[in-house]
């Protein structure tokens, strides 16, 4: 138990380890697998609104378990397509910045919606956190292995979410758990006004 307590600890702690908070274009290699796979840890925007999915998706249950990690994942790979292809999408990094509050917010207030409407949210966002990445890589193989490391970083992420938020689903716990989405969300206004 005491272990399971300190790896839950761990994982909410990367929420607010200091880091670059706005790690999208330019930053880094951006042709292989293992960039790719590196890039989400680069980032506290990142790395909040991947488990705050995972967090949020435990608090839901049922389908939203794998739904909405494979729908942010599936999204966000398609925002990748559409900024490699260099098609233009507006707003990119306030919407991203949204994110990280909002989804914090749904977290901190264990919002119970639809599972489609859940679904939409995370996937509207996935399609800028993919633009941001796709418009950064080459229409190489090297893009293509990036975006894929990519991909698996952010399912893991959304894992490590799911996994405190499971660890923590005892109701005397899971305030816990809407407290990391608090956390998230100041995190995301901190990062707004560049205070963080």
């Amino acid at each position: 138990m005491k272990h399971r307590i300190s790896l839950t600890a761990a994982a909410l702690a990367t929420l607010f380890v200091p880091g670059t908070a706005m790690a999208h274009v330019g930053a880094g290699s951006t042709a292989s697998f293992i960039a790719g796979f590196g890039h989400p840890y680069g980032g506290l925007d990142h790395i909040a609104v991947m488990i705050a999915v995972g967090l949020w998706a435990a608090l839901k249950g049922g389908r939203a378990l794998w739904l909405w990690p494979c729908v942010f994942v599936g999204v966000m790979l398609a925002g990748g397509l559409l900024g490699m292809a260099h098609v233009p999408v507006p707003f990119v990094e306030p919407a991203i910045l949204a994110s990280v509050v909002v989804l914090g917010l749904l977290v901190a207030l264990a919002a119970d919606l639809p599972v489609w409407l859940g679904a939409a949210i995370v996937g509207v966002f996935a399609v800028f956190h993919g633009h941001a990445h796709g418009s950064e890589v080459a229409e190489t193989v090297g893009g293509i292995e990036y975006m894929a490391g990519f991909a698996l970083a952010t399912a893991s992420l959304h894992a490590v979410g799911l996994g405190v938020a499971l660890t923590l689903s005892s109701a005397r716990l899971r305030p816990l758990v809407q407290l990391a989405g608090a956390g998230c969300m100041l995190l995301g206004v901190a990062l707004a006004f560049e205070l963080v």
